[in-house]
Order: structure tokens, then sequence, then C-alpha cells
């Protein structure tokens, strides 16, 4: 990640009370078989001790930016997973003269349309492409439907060495349309908020490709990682490639930062994710640093409480954290030498306003004064009231580390216990 001096800062002896001074089959393919709150106290020294800048950093980069490369900022930037969508009665208005998801997420206007929707309306600290981790496929081989019960829907799974036939590097003028939309995205907001585009990761693109579909068992990913594991480390490696190019394709067309939705990679054993996640997104962060060293990466993973400090050795530069793992913890565990996003309940947005502006702020207060992008655990329900997502939004832009979010407001407001 890339930091400015940080000799001038000092940190605090705990999470959450800050004190701030300031085959040939194979081959052909090009795969490779090789490859009330009480919160804790953690004491963290050497604070970004490591962490050197990789390159010059713009003043004008947005607010979300900055925080993901862990620069001083005045206060938490904020957006949700899930910001566009069928909460909002404008996106349900849009989607009842567009019924098909294909439609909406593959035409640069509608694209466009939808993912500044949350933008005009909440204005929050990142736009979010409105997309889908599963587009790409076709792109390189591997079409798909999205079905109203069953949704999204791969007609000839791949379990086979004979499976594999069918994939191809990825054709991006397939994918025009999400440039396009990055472009368009880009000049529509300017500087005033971080672009955002995403990826699914291997682990959780292969998990679609194999089962055909969604699931809630992974069995026949699962076996196949002992049952066929060279066709799987084929698949992934194939995924991997494709997902570098797709990163980097969105970065070139307009977008400030891209996250990595490990979604599935929660259902797997923490060791088992280390052999059949991890490193194959650890291969995408170091493809994308080579040709896009300034752009934040962000890594998403559902269910991730169990190996957060795996997570960490993947070399993103933001984790985010869902909202089973307290924020106190989360940080404890990580250190602050890399940054964090997360982690309210969605559900507090169905609460009285008043205990959502609380849980707000201590789950600021608990990420600390540096690194962080505020965010939900998980992304916006069905039914979620539009002015609790305003209130959030309204919250973010009130907070300041100086003021409301000063060591003496964290002790009028938090109980530190050792």
């Amino acid at each position: 990640m890339g930091f400015p001096a940080l000799s001038s800062f000092s940190t605090s002896s705990s999470c959450c009370s800050i004190s701030w001074s300031s085959s040939s089959l194979f081959d052909k393919l090009g795969f490779s078989s090789k490859n009330g709150t009480q919160l804790r106290v953690c004491t963290e020294t050497n604070f970004r001790k490591n962490m050197l800048p990789r390159a010059s950093l713009s003043s004008s980069d947005p607010l979300l930016v900055k925080a993901a490369r862990g620069e001083q900022v005045s206060r938490p930037p904020a957006w949700m997973m899930r910001q566009a969508g069928r909460y909002m009665a404008v996106y349900r208005k849009l989607a009842e003269k567009h019924p098909s998801f294909r439609e909406r997420s593959e035409k640069t206007d509608l694209i466009v349309e939808i993912s500044l929707q949350p933008w005009k309306a909440f204005r929050p600290d990142g736009v979010i492409i409105f997309s889908d981790i599963l587009t790409p496929l076709p792109a390189f081989g591997v079409p798909f439907d999205i079905e109203e019960v069953r949704g999204p829907v791969i007609q000839s799974p791949i379990r086979s060495e004979e499976g594999l036939k069918t994939l191809h590097p990825i054709d991006l003028d397939k994918l025009h349309f999400v440039g396009e939309s990055l472009r368009i995205l880009r000049q529509e907001v300017g500087e005033q908020a971080a672009v955002l585009g995403f990826v699914g990761a291997p682990w959780t693109i292969a998990t679609y490709i194999v089962e055909g579909g969604t699931t809630r068992t992974y069995t026949n990913i699962k076996s196949m990682c002992h049952t066929a594991p060279h066709v799987l480390r084929a698949l992934l490696s194939h995924l991997t490639q494709a997902i570098s190019d797709y990163v980097i394709f969105q970065i070139e067309s307009g977008a400030h930062c891209i996250q990595i939705f490990d979604s599935w990679g929660g259902q797997l054993p923490p060791d088992m994710w280390e052999k059949w996640s991890k490193p194959y997104i650890m291969e995408i962060v170091g493809k994308v640093r080579d040709k896009c060293p300034q752009t934040p990466l962000v890594l998403y993973i559902n269910g991730n409480g169990g190996f957060l400090e795996r997570i960490k050795g993947t070399g993103v530069d933001v984790i985010g954290l869902d909202w089973t793992v307290d924020m106190a913890d989360g940080r404890c565990r990580l250190g602050n030498d890399i940054s964090i996003q997360g982690n309210v309940d969605p559900a507090y947005l169905f609460s009285a306003l008043p205990a959502l502006t609380d849980e707000i702020q201590r789950v600021v207060r608990c990420a600390g004064q540096r690194g962080h992008i505020l965010n939900l655990g998980h992304g916006v329900l069905v039914g979620t009231p539009e002015e609790a997502v305003a209130h959030f939004f309204d919250v973010a832009r009130s907070l300041n580390y100086d003021n409301n979010l000063s060591e003496d407001h964290v002790r009028n407001k938090t109980e530190v216990v050792v």
C-alpha cells in the first residue's frame, strides 16, 4: 500500500481508545497444476512500520481512496454494498420497464442510471457499478442465464477435463458496456466520490461454474478438491488470469478502487481456503499491482471471522468485515497496518434511527482514526427503508475524528476493559 510519512503520528495502546497526535490440454489452456459495549484492548506497535508508498499520491483523490490507502482523513468515507437495488422505489420502477436483470446489468445506459440512483439520493462516498460477479463469464466461454426463482443457471457445469475445453482467454470487447459505464460514471461523479469496480474471486466464481448455479451444500466443488484436484486447479488458474485482466480493464476504464468478492470463501474450512482460494487471490493482487500500483484493492469474504489473519496475507489494501465480527476484535486481530471496511449489521437499518446512529458511531470508534471505510457487514436488505439509508449517510458525513470521535468522546461513550 502507499502511505505518506507517518513518523509524526502515534498509535493508541487500544483498538478503540484513540489517541492520535495529528496434460497437453492443460498446457494448451495455459494452466498450472502447481498453482452497551465492552471492547477488548490490544497493543499495536510499529504502526504501518513496513508500509512504503508505491507511487506518488494525489491530494485530489476521493476520500474513500485515501482511507483505503491508510492516509489521514477527517472522517471515515461511507458506501454500502448493494446500495443500488430493490429497496429503492426508483429502481423498482425501472425494473418494471426492464424486467431482465441481464438487460439491466449489460446495457450501458441502464447500468449508469441504476449506479447513479443512490448517488443522486444519498451522496455516498463510493459509487459502485451496477453489475454482477458472473457478468464476465460469457467473455471467457461460460454462458449463463438468470432465472426468476432459481437465480443464475449454468447449463453445462465444468467438472472434467472435457469441460475445460470450452474455456478461452477473456474477450474484453464483449464487456465493452462495463468499460463504457465506468468511464461515464467517472465523468458524472468527478472526484466527489470514488467509482468502484468489482469482481468475484476465483473460488467463488468456480463454485457457480462447478455447481451449475447457486447451492447450499457446495458438495460438487468441495468433493472435486479431492476427486479431481487437477481439474479444479486448472479451472481456478484460468479464472485467475481472466479476473486479473478484467480488474485491470475496469481500472483503465475509470475505477478508482476494486472490490474482490470471495462470497463463498467462508464456506471453506480455513486450511482449505488457504489452499483453494488464497493463492489465486494473491496472484490477482500481484498481477494488478504490476499494472496499477496505486489502485486500492478491497477483499470481502462473507463469514470470514474464522480466518481474518489468513486473509491479511493476500496483500490487499482493505479487508471487509461482515457483521459477525466485532469491529474491535477485527482491528485487534488485523492490526493497524491494513485498512478495514464495514461492518454495521444491515438489520440495524430497520431499527429506530437513534439506535442506528449509536451503532454507526460505535463501529467507527472501534475501527480507529485511520484506514476505515464505513459500510454494512453485508449488502442492503430488500425492504430496507430509504430514510434509514439516508440517515446512515447523514450520520457518516457528520462524523469528525477531531470532534465527535475524539479521545474524550470515546471515553464518555465507550467502556474499555482490559
